[in-house]
């Protein structure tokens, strides 16, 4: 077995990886880079011609781990492309929202580079346009959790509950030549336990090879309280304060859990009713999958469901779907709620309510995720002011605010319980998904504390499996 690292090396976005095993070629994830030094890579042609490959797994449906496989479908991949259920539904809609969001983005920068006199180091092109988008989707293939699916006689597929975001999934391939039968193990990305709608990661006892996220490897998640204490006092201070709170937000899952949380608070009366607008028709999409697949989500969840409570709906919430009703919002001077995307500010109508807020001193921007190195949102928390937004500079004269804990990622000693619950080490574990400083202390502190094996693969290495 060949086993080669194409993304999320010593950074946190662009996850790929190629398998050569058993006379099959199998990607796993095909996702986009996100943080601004490395977006080139996504223009690059791919490392591994993709009309080469076999078949493509897909551990969930983020658009760091599903972004480029339009691309790749346009290129001339022709395999099966495999995912569980929800992911499938979720991916088709990210791949789409990714599409028309370049298709528009181009006719943007086209006008403004115009009118600045520059000129883009990247065709006036899409990375994929619509139509490829909904080709990729025609090409998914939905699966259930725990199932194994041959992938031919030698090699076998299962995917198990990750805990990150609906239907995301550890991968766990096994493969067996020469009459022996080795287990890879690509863990997706991993969750907390206790989160609201999904089931808590899944644990294992032994795999020859892992490749583990490391997102949160050097670091516990930031603890000010309880979440919902947290929320009660920015969504108090903002609305004394008159202002906006605008919340960068990720489509898949935080939506949905802020809506959660926002309903609970209002409904009890821990906090004042204040409009809430979910400004992303991606995330209306969304909410809609997780309506529909009920029967994934964790007992609790489907607990309330048939109590008759309704966990994604309440009075005083708007999902705006039409570009005009997103422009409107841009005049509401508040006290409102806007959610909207991306979760990292590297794109979409986030932009614009930042735009109408940031330099306001009655407004607040609250971050609920994780900022990569070089995305807006962290170069908004690292301090920088004045900030660039679609080619100006504003004032950051809103209040910043974070709350770590609604974080779909597992925090440094989540990692380390996770694989401190193998019954024997692997051959070798491999640290991917997280920063380079991230990744290494937790290769460190996994081989002092369990003798492992553990590599922090660069970009495209390439490594033989015995």
């Amino acid at each position: 077995m060949r086993l080669q690292f194409l993304g999320a090396n010593r950074q946190v976005t662009g996850s790929r990886y190629l398998l050569d095993a058993a006379g099959l070629r199998i990607l796993i994830d095909c996702g986009m880079f996100q943080e601004r030094q490395f977006r080139d890579r996504n223009w690059q042609t791919s490392p591994v011609p993709p009309d080469s490959i076999d078949v493509l797994l897909l551990t969930h449906a983020h658009l760091d781990h599903v972004g480029l496989v339009p691309r790749l479908v346009a290129n001339g991949f022709s395999g099966r492309i495999v995912t569980t259920k929800p992911s499938v539904d979720l991916a088709e809609i990210v791949m789409a929202d990714s599409a028309r969001i370049q298709e528009e983005d181009v006719k943007y920068k086209k006008k403004r580079h115009k009118k600045e006199k520059r000129k883009s180091p990247h065709p006036y092109v899409p990375l994929y346009t619509v139509d490829d988008a909904e080709r990729a989707a025609g090409m998914l293939d939905g699966v259930d959790y725990n199932k194994p699916i041959k992938l031919n006689d030698a090699v076998s597929v299962t995917w198990f509950e990750a805990g990150h975001i609906l239907g995301s999934a550890c991968v766990e391939l096994r493969v067996t030549e020469n009459g022996s039968t080795k287990t890879v193990l690509f863990s997706g990305d991993i969750g907390q336990a206790d989160k609201p709608f999904i089931g808590d990661p899944s644990l294992f006892e032994h795999a020859d090879y892992i490749v583990m996220e490391s997102t949160y490897g050097d670091r516990s998640h930031c603890d000010r309280g309880p979440i919902e204490t947290q929320l009660i006092e920015v969504i108090t201070d903002t609305f004394e304060r008159g202002g906006n709170l605008v919340v960068p937000t990720f489509a898949i899952e935080r939506a949905q859990e802020l809506i959660y949380h926002f309903g609970r608070l209002m409904n009890e009366g821990f906090v004042p009713q204040i409009p809430v607008y979910l400004d992303s028709p991606m995330a209306a999409k969304v909410t809609n999958v997780f309506k529909k697949y009920r029967s994934w989500m964790d007992e609790q969840t489907k607990a309330m469901i048939a109590d008759g409570d309704a966990p994604l709906d309440f009075d005083g919430l708007t999902m705006t779907r039409s570009r005009d009703e997103s422009k409107a919002l841009n005049e509401k001077r508040g006290p409102n709620i806007i959610l909207a995307g991306s979760g990292m500010c590297t794109g979409g109508r986030i932009k614009h309510h930042l735009r109408k807020n940031i330099d306001r001193e009655e407004s607040t921007i609250l971050f609920v995720g994780f900022q990569s190195v070089g995305t807006l949102g962290r170069v908004i928390l690292d301090g920088k002011d004045p900030v660039r937004i679609h080619g100006r500079p504003y004032a950051v004269n809103a209040r910043l605010a974070q709350i770590c804990g609604f974080s779909a990622h597992a925090d440094r000693d989540d990692l380390l319980n996770w694989a401190a619950h193998f019954k024997s080490p692997p051959k070798r574990l491999f640290l991917t998904h997280g920063e380079e400083d991230a990744a290494n202390a937790l290769a460190e502190t996994i081989r002092k504390r369990q003798q492992w094996d553990v590599a922090v693969p660069a970009y495209q290495d390439v490594v033989e499996l015995d």
